[in-house]
């Protein structure tokens, strides 16, 4: 059972789990199964550079290699911004208690979502509690990472009287353009050719 996370809301902690919604479980999958001539499962399988090579699944991996071409370990790498400054990493939001703080639906709305979760708070007490506050229309946002790294996103967390849910996301940045100048329409109607009048005579 993955570590539930700890909110915050009005001075009262409570745990939930996290349960993420995406398409399969809103509208189910569909699995193609393919089989040969004999009736035998088919498999997918990586043809490799050589053209004659068949690789099978787990046979293929990334690597990160250094500027000698040497591999390395990832928990060796160290972001850095423009100017090769280090940037300082933030922690998982498993990893500490998150301040619910309440905010507008135009923030909300000018997000663009990441993933969607369903709030499950592990106490029934708990789950009503969080339902009082959201199923009036109030929405609360956090900042959220799921692992941590050099940036957290936007959580939001919104619902009605029987659910809550936590949408994941950044902001949009958006950009306002405008004519400077006014453009006059030629209304003049384009002159209709004729094939025969076509030439390519001068075409080289």
């Amino acid at each position: 059972m993955p570590r539930p996370l700890v909110l915050s809301l009005d001075g009262r902690e409570f745990d939930v789990r996290i349960v993420k919604i995406d398409r399969e479980k809103l509208y189910g999958k569909v699995e193609i199964e393919a089989y040969d001539e004999k009736g035998n499962p088919a498999q997918l399988l990586v043809l490799a550079p050589d053209g004659k090579t068949l690789i099978d699944k787990g046979g293929t991996a990334l690597a990160t290699v250094d500027e000698n071409g040497d591999s390395i370990s990832r928990a060796d790498l160290v972001a850095v911004d423009e100017d090769g400054q280090k940037i300082e990493t933030v922690p998982s939001s498993f990893n500490q208690i998150n301040v619910l703080k309440k905010t507008t639906v135009e923030d909300y709305l000018s997000q663009l979502v990441k993933s969607v979760y369903w709030l499950d708070p592990v106490e029934k007490e708990d789950r009503k509690y969080l339902q009082d506050h959201v199923s009036s229309g109030l929405i609360y946002n956090f900042d959220f990472s799921y692992r941590g790294g050099t940036e957290y996103d936007n959580a939001f967390v919104l619902g009605n009287k029987t659910d809550a849910f936590m949408i994941v996301g950044k902001p949009a940045e958006l950009e306002f353009v405008k004519l400077n100048q006014a453009v006059d329409l030629d209304a003049t109607e384009e002159q209709e050719v004729a094939a025969e009048e076509i030439s390519f005579e001068n075409l080289t």
